[in-house]
């Protein structure tokens, strides 16, 4: 099947050879727009968004301007000055809410996987690490080490946290799910979470153990405006 760049994102060839592309492409999907549509928003055509996703292009600041306007972002998220800067440094709106999030909303949040924080009890105290995660039917699972913290937190309760902040609108969301967390030992369910796994764990290093949370409770809020 052929593909345009003027079909939806999903259809299009996965692009970004540049960290620029990789995140100019990464926001007009999250936007849910076609390279045309992006186009237009910014006064070019197709094929310069194409240009700039796929390339190694270095865009006037101008065009940069024009083109982080249209997505409903910066220059500096575009360019990946903020890497190294945590979320959340804007200040809040004047008219934002806290609202509890249902279930089910919570659940499709979580999705199938990315990367959240496991907080275990150690000899030390409270620990907090992040994680690669899946999501294999209403478990939460990961990988680490086998002599990992997280691994001999096995049969203990934990919890696990993943959230989103736009910086650009100021809003965002989190889940938390409580659980028990236990190691994976049988041999068809570690295949079956090898064949889900969207990606090594991005620590890198032999991180082959699964590890999995059963949530007793999943709680999650929203910021937004009234």
């Amino acid at each position: 099947m052929n593909r345009t760049s003027s079909g939806p994102a999903a259809a299009e060839a996965p692009a970004g050879r540049t960290d620029l592309g990789r995140r100019l492409a990464k926001r007009r999907e999250e936007l849910g727009l076609s390279r045309e549509e992006a186009g237009m928003r910014c006064g070019a055509d197709a094929g310069y968004v194409a240009y700039l996703e796929e390339r190694a292009a270095a865009p006037a600041i101008g065009s940069l301007v024009r083109i982080a306007d249209a997505l409903d972002t910066t220059v500096a998220e575009l360019t990946g000055a903020t890497t190294d800067h945590p979320p959340g440094r804007g200040m809040a709106v004047l008219d934002a809410e806290l609202v509890e999030l249902s279930d089910g909303e919570c659940r499709r949040l979580l999705s199938t996987h990315g990367v959240g924080r496991v907080a275990v009890s150690t000899p030390h105290g409270p620990g907090i690490f992040p994680v690669n995660y899946v999501v294999a039917g209403r478990d939460i699972a990961f990988r680490t080490s086998g002599d990992a913290v997280l691994a001999r937190a096995a049969g203990t309760e934990v919890a696990f946290e993943v959230d989103h902040i736009d910086d650009v609108t100021r809003l965002g969301w989190s889940v938390l799910a409580v659980g028990e967390v236990e190691g994976v030992t049988d041999a068809e369910e570690l295949v079956r979470l090898d064949a889900v796994a969207y990606s090594l764990p991005w620590a890198g290093g032999r991180r082959t153990h699964w590890m999995k949370v059963t949530p007793i409770r999943i709680t999650g809020r929203r910021v937004v405006r009234r």
